[in-house]
């Protein structure tokens, strides 16, 4: 099978294996977007002259239908192929005859992948923070139907001061919308056209309009000069997985809280059974997984921002194989983020805060006791701050 590259020289099978290694798994997921890059570039083609409008048109027609089957399964990428690109135009050149080998004129594989994985980027950040928005929702909810329920307040893990679960539930909201405005954050460095850079250098005596393409894809702006677009792999890539570990941070941290609640010992929340797994050896347990592995999620994310960043490293400008390699802990942390911010919406109107169980002693409502001397018979705080310590030690004596 003849590759994009291929020009008659025999390949060892172990080497194909090797340099295309996942990108024939992981770059299903870019085939529609390579499709919409590849027609955007047909037809920039076409208009500046570059390319006769029957064989533009058989072009798009034919990547249209090569998406449409695709997406309902008719075909997938072989290792063959390497990866969506190699697959599209063989089975393109298969469709329609020699007109589709016209199609890579004036690209190069490095830009014809950034923009695919840049309009992915693109909606995977629409589809996070709209997910976000889900566990946003959940946590209002709960509070909205639980919010009156008091809720003692820690620090140091020791009860500090009164809260409610409205306080509670909102706090965490409040951040994950935070959140949510960092992965709104990250579509700037994502939102440029890199096509007609190729492989770095851009195309040369070739009348090429890149504003085209970008207009056409809807891109913000082009990414200029050609020479920063390989320079740039990497960044969008760290700086989506880096909120995706915030994100999944105060997600953990949530899950944690709940993880507390749920013990015996606490009991401040009950679960539904259905959302909880049992003990192949304890009869009596019921355990609370999701949250234990929503919990542990932000190590998949931190370790996938470490490789990102390493990958990177201390390349030199111009493009490199070493690149092709960011796909996966890119796509993993999506992926995941995805799975556990979606499973927390499903899970949180479940949680039942138990009035019944939750007991606030006296010693929470002991900074608002020296605020009250201190605005009812004008003590200096710190005077007031001892006689109430000094009055709490008396009664835990007695």
């Amino acid at each position: 099978m003849p590759r994009l590259w291929d020009k008659g020289l025999p390949l060892d099978e172990r080497i194909l294996r090797f340099t295309a290694g996942e990108d024939h798994v992981l770059d299903e997921r870019l085939v529609a977007y390579d499709v919409r890059g590849s027609i955007a570039h047909a037809r920039m083609l076409a208009a500046q002259g570059l390319l006769a409008a029957d064989d533009c048109n058989a072009i798009c027609a034919g990547l249209e239908a090569l998406g449409a089957a695709h997406a309902a399964g008719e075909w997938s990428i072989e290792l063959a192929d390497e990866d969506a690109h190699g697959a599209l135009e063989r089975r393109l050149i298969e469709r329609i005859g020699a007109a589709g080998g016209r199609v890579h004129l004036g690209r190069s594989r490095n830009d014809q992948v950034l923009v695919a994985l840049r309009l992915y980027l693109l909606d995977a950040i629409g589809e996070l923070a709209s997910a976000t928005d889900g566990v946003v929702v959940a946590l209002e909810r709960l509070a909205a139907s639980q919010g009156s329920i008091a809720l003692p307040g820690y620090t140091h893990m020791q009860p500090a001061m009164p809260s409610t679960v409205a306080l509670w539930a909102r706090g965490f909201a409040a951040e994950l919308v935070d959140d949510r405005l960092g992965l709104e954050r990250v579509r700037a460095r994502a939102d440029q056209n890199p096509l007609g850079s190729a492989a770095g250098y851009g195309v040369p005596n070739l009348p090429i309009d890149r504003g085209a393409t970008s207009a056409a894809l809807g891109f913000a702006r082009t990414h200029e000069p050609v020479t920063a677009v390989q320079l740039s792999r990497g960044k969008a890539e760290a700086s989506l997985i880096f909120e995706i570990a915030l994100t999944l941070g105060d997600v953990g941290r949530l899950a944690s809280d709940l993880l507390l609640f749920y013990t015996s010992e606490f009991a401040y929340v009950s679960l539904p059974a259905e959302m909880t797994t049992g003990s192949s050896i304890m009869p009596q347990k019921r355990n609370p997984d999701v949250f234990e592995l929503v919990r542990g999620s932000q190590a998949t994310a931190l370790g996938a921002l470490q490789e990102t960043l390493a990958l990177t490293a201390k390349l030199t400008s111009g493009y490199h194989r070493d690149l092709q390699r960011l796909k996966s802990p890119l796509f993993r942390s999506i992926d995941l983020a995805s799975a556990v911010l979606a499973i927390m919406a499903h899970a949180l109107p479940g949680v039942r805060f138990r009035a019944d169980r939750i007991v606030l002693g006296p010693e929470l409502y002991a900074a608002a006791r020296a605020n009250d001397l201190v605005v009812k018979e004008g003590l200096p705080f710190r005077e007031a701050y001892r006689r109430v310590a000094a009055e709490l030690a008396a009664a835990k004596k007695k």
